[in-house]
């Protein structure tokens, strides 16, 4: 694997966004050069240091309020990192369970989880997580709970898919006939098979995540106010476009660059679990 990625520029690339997302959510109470809620109401709109009046205190300057915009920066990977990886693995437990039971057992139980499925990709992804934002409220768990909820459907078509072609086989027979029970089949020796795609798909879906935890966020029905998010930054940026860019451009710039390091690394990983090709 590391032969592989050592190999790929672009895998490179994106594994170094991803592992700096990682460093600076984890240590954000250390390297944070200020609280990210403490408000300084003297010292708010200051620009950031590449100015003529911007001052190392505050690198990138300050918000309306007078909140260091790098220290809210910095926090803001944590929620980030915390929704597209928990929704992921929730989507992905949930995804996966049902995508199994329909391929395997087929017949109604198969005809009546792919028609929620139809159902669900009938939405708009951002719609349908706008809908339940509004239901559920504002909040951290919610969030994952909306990432889950509209992220399983393609687990679930995807592993049925491969399902469907594996369980076919002579072995899956072979191992049935040798009185091996539906439970052991699946895990033991169909879904190892799956594991790769799923993976590939994980990676897609958790820069939606991302986008999608950013918008709700943006729009006010993402997590509670007080705690700093990339989306949030961005909310309370628009009145301050002209006289104040960069308190725009740098929460935005902070979430294409991790949606891109995401899906450079996906990109990569999906080159490296594909068994046609030889590294």
């Amino acid at each position: 694997m590391w032969k592989s990625l050592k190999g790929s520029k672009t895998g490179i690339l994106g594994a170094g966004i991803v592992l700096l997302v990682i460093f600076l959510a984890f240590t954000a109470t250390i390297i944070s050069p200020h609280d990210p809620a403490k408000q300084d109401i003297i010292n708010k709109m200051m620009n950031p240091v590449w100015y003529e009046d911007g001052s190392w205190q505050h690198i990138l300057g300050t918000d309306q309020l007078g909140r260091d915009i790098l220290s809210r920066l910095i926090y803001g990977s944590r929620v980030t990192l915390m929704v597209a990886f928990s929704g992921t693995i929730f989507a992905g437990i949930i995804g996966i369970t049902m995508g199994s039971i329909s391929g395997y057992y087929g017949g109604w139980i198969d005809a009546i989880i792919m028609r929620i499925v139809d159902i669900q990709l009938s939405f708009p992804f951002i719609l349908l997580a706008l809908f339940i934002a509004a239901v559920l409220g504002p909040g951290l768990q919610n969030i994952i709970l909306i990432a889950a909820i509209s992220g399983w459907v393609r687990y679930a078509r995807l592993v049925r898919g491969e399902i469907l072609s594996i369980k076919e086989m002579e072995y899956i027979e072979a191992i049935r006939s040798l009185g091996g029970s539906n439970a052991r089949i699946i895990f033991r020796h169909i879904l190892p098979n799956v594991i790769s795609p799923a993976i590939v798909i994980a990676t897609l879906e958790m820069a939606k995540i991302i986008l999608m935890e950013a918008s709700l966020s943006y729009l006010g029905l993402g997590v509670p106010i007080e705690i700093p998010t990339w989306g949030r930054m961005l909310s309370d940026s628009r009145v301050h476009l002209v006289t104040s860019p960069w308190m725009a451009v740098l929460p935005g710039f902070a979430i294409t660059l991790t949606v891109l390091g995401v899906n450079l690394l996906g990109d990569w990983l999906r080159d490296y679990l594909d068994p046609k090709l030889d590294f």
